[in-house]
């Protein structure tokens, strides 16, 4: 993991910034930041933002909402590792903070374990890298490589990602009928951060150092 020094935030009131915030950008010399829930070009989506939670041994924990990120710095119980790459900053009557993209608990917590990675359509199109695995093209939906019309399992061995066209001319035949061949064979992912990232939309490129490479 990266040696990263968070960067420490004054000490807030919890029922201050974390009961109402306003999110701003930036403030130019000279200038107040407008005092606004939905500043011009960001609306609901800093609604929508997620922060990634580490512990403190910099090991990814999960990606929370934005309010709860600010509840848990308020709190004192998690300092800021990387703000916002825009500059913005949460304001409240008398306190802000920088929105954070990246915090870092202040307390060691044991995270139990974790078993087979659940089998989700998102977490399927992560491991094919979103292609079809019969011919490479972009990938629109799951395919059983044993039809389930042929008792075929819904796992992850039996499952794969795979192109509207190739799903259609596949239907219920099997690959030895077809003569069509898997170019490795399918399992469960595993990996040390893949439940956090086959998880997500999207993330934050601040995050990367973090997360590591998943692994298939």
């Amino acid at each position: 993991m990266p040696d990263r020094q968070p960067i420490r935030q004054p000490a807030l009131k919890a029922n201050g910034l974390a009961s109402r915030v306003a999110l701003c950008p930036p403030s130019r010399a000279g200038t107040s930041p407008p005092q606004s829930d939905r500043p011009p070009g960001h609306g609901p989506s800093w609604r929508k933002r997620r922060v990634l939670l580490l512990n403190t041994t910099f090991e990814p924990l999960t990606a929370l909402p934005l309010r709860r990120a600010i509840v848990l710095l308020v709190c004192g119980k998690a300092e800021v590792v990387h703000g916002d790459s825009a500059g913005m900053v949460l304001h409240s009557a008398t306190a802000s903070v920088e929105v954070p993209s990246v915090i870092r608990l202040s307390n060691f917590v044991r995270v139990p374990y974790r078993g087979r990675v659940p089998l989700t359509r998102a977490a399927l199109m992560l491991r094919d890298n979103y292609r079809c695995v019969y011919c490479g093209a972009r990938a629109e939906t799951i395919d059983h490589v044993v039809p389930r019309s042929r008792s075929g399992p819904h796992t992850w061995e039996n499952c794969v990602a795979c192109c509207t066209k190739c799903n259609h001319r596949k239907a219920d035949k099997t690959l030895n009928e077809l003569g069509w061949r898997l170019p490795v064979a399918p399992h469960a992912p595993r990996g040390r951060h893949w439940r956090l990232l086959a998880g997500l939309s999207e993330t934050d490129p601040l995050w990367l150092p973090y997360l590591g490479e998943p692994a298939a």
